[in-house]
């Protein structure tokens, strides 16, 4: 009797031992009694009876799923291959156990989709220009269909756009163009800018002789500090138009002033007059 008695035990606790699971702090356990749904389970040590319960672990951690290369035709009929990147994130795991057989399988083919209807509907220079803006008209509508399954996601993200090589020499002609008039257009500013300034130079210079002395001589020292060799240049008469002034000056006050009607004297002559 005690031996069926500890056999008994033994096959209690082996029993009990069996339908023990622990669960990660970011894991939860779907858990089917008689295939009938039970509340979620987890995280932590849990109890499952054996050959009567069943369990499916779902992990609520962000998931990244990638997205294959899709032949998509834009709105203005230009062939491209697009890749895309979707991170989500189980929200109610028992409706993404009951709700779809394969949720990553569904999500994967369903984000595939909307890719190639999206950007079917965009032209190609909104396709580069404006990324975050279909990358969050992707994430809606993604997350709608998803929402019933559980699943919430929290962003997808464009990858790559693979453009054909005559899309692609056709932009770089584009873009060298553009480089090109920026380019003119810097060096026209620039003009207007110095001739605006020469303009300004010459009207001081116009009301202030002295500045061209002063842009001479300046010119000079430039010559002179850059070369050693000797430099004959012809010099101004205006920068020696105030000393001949002065010497002017100071000749006119040094002559006798004369009286009117006074006569200089006549020149004497050697000999004897005649009568």
């Amino acid at each position: 009797m005690s031996d069926i008695l500890l056999a008994a035990i033994g096959a209690i606790a082996l029993y009990l031992f069996a339908g023990l699971r622990v669960l990660r702090e970011y894991e939860r356990g779907v858990y089917f009694l008689l295939g009938h749904l039970r509340p979620t389970k987890g995280p932590g040590l849990i109890f499952l009876p054996p050959l009567l319960a069943k369990m499916q672990k779902v992990s609520l951690r962000v998931m990244a799923i990638d997205i294959p290369p899709q032949d998509v035709i834009t709105r203005d009929n230009i062939s491209i291959k697009v890749n895309a990147v979707l991170y989500m994130r189980v929200k109610t795991p028992d409706k993404a156990v009951v709700g779809v057989e394969n949720y990553l399988y569904a999500t994967s083919q369903l984000a595939q989709t909307t890719l190639r209807s999206v950007l079917g509907e965009t032209e190609m220079d909104q396709l580069l220009a404006d990324r975050e803006k279909i990358n969050a008209i992707l994430r809606q509508i993604i997350d709608t269909r998803c929402e019933e399954w559980g699943i919430e996601v929290s962003a997808v993200e464009v990858k790559d756009v693979d453009l054909p090589p005559e899309m692609k020499r056709a932009m770089a002609r584009q873009a060298e163009a553009e480089r090109e008039r920026r380019a003119k257009v810097i060096n026209a500013e620039g003009e207007l800018q110095a001739s605006e300034k020469l303009a300004q130079a010459a009207a001081i210079i116009g009301r202030e002789p002295a500045a061209i002395q002063l842009r001479y001589l300046q010119t000079v020292n430039e010559i002179a500090s850059e070369n050693n060799s000797t430099t004959i240049f012809p010099i101004p008469i205006d920068l020696f138009k105030g000393f001949m002034e002065k010497i002017a000056d100071s000749t006119t006050r040094a002559l006798p002033e004369r009286t009117a009607g006074e006569r200089l004297p006549a020149p004497r002559t050697k000999g004897r007059a005649k009568v």
